[in-house]
């Protein structure tokens, strides 16, 4: 029991941690396009990786560091192009309308954007796959399962009630200037962590 407590602990504090994937599922919740299935895509994802980090394939991620290059540059450019969307979109704000904007994105367009955003991040890897990996190895084989189990129920209860709770603040984005701070909001979150990704190989040229 300790260690499935420690699971929802350490797997919470790395999951809450505001990012990409965040800003995306708080969007789509308040606009209440499609939100329950991208929560779901999401707690499933964070699902596969951290039990493939506590199988061990962090072990296999740190051995081949051009896994990490591929996605690190990939993910940047991913970030970079949505991050420039957002602040496109953020000088044409408008209210929420519920009415209108519930089929506003399509259901397959938005599970790809919510796959890229999620996949395309080596933050996902590092933290689900390789660190919670790493921590996981103190406990036996037994608890180190119900570690696992502890992150993987916190990864869902999060997305969930970050979709969920979401839709109590629309009455304030029924305001255009809300809207405007939050894309200009998501395009200095995507903007940060494609710059933190691109940093050491910017200053491995430079040096």
């Amino acid at each position: 029991m300790q260690a499935f407590i420690q699971g929802i602990g350490v797997g919470g504090s790395l999951i809450i941690a505001v990012g990409a994937q965040n800003a995306f599922v708080l969007k789509q919740g308040l606009r209440r396009a499609h939100s329950l299935p991208i929560a779901a895509l999401c707690s499933f994802i964070d699902a596969v990786m951290i039990t493939a980090g506590v199988a061990g394939l962090g072990h296999l991620i740190l051995a081949f560091p051009l896994i990490k290059d591929i996605a690190s540059l990939g993910g940047a450019a991913f970030l970079l192009i949505y991050g420039a969307q957002a602040l496109r979109a953020s000088f044409n704000a408008q209210g929420l309308d519920t009415e209108s904007t519930q089929g506003a994105d399509t259901l397959r367009a938005a599970l790809l954007t919510t796959l890229g955003i999620s996949l395309l991040n080596p933050h996902l890897y590092l933290d689900t796959v390789v660190l919670l990996g790493s921590i996981s190895t103190q406990f036996e084989q037994q608890d180190r399962h119900m570690f696992g189990a502890g992150a993987v129920l916190a990864s869902f209860v999060w997305f969930f009630a970050l979709s969920l709770g979401a839709r109590y603040l629309s009455p304030l984005f029924k305001k255009p200037k809300a809207w405007c701070y939050l894309d200009r909001f998501i395009f200095v979150t995507m903007w940060s962590i494609a710059a933190a990704l691109l940093w050491p190989y910017v200053k491995a040229m430079m040096g």
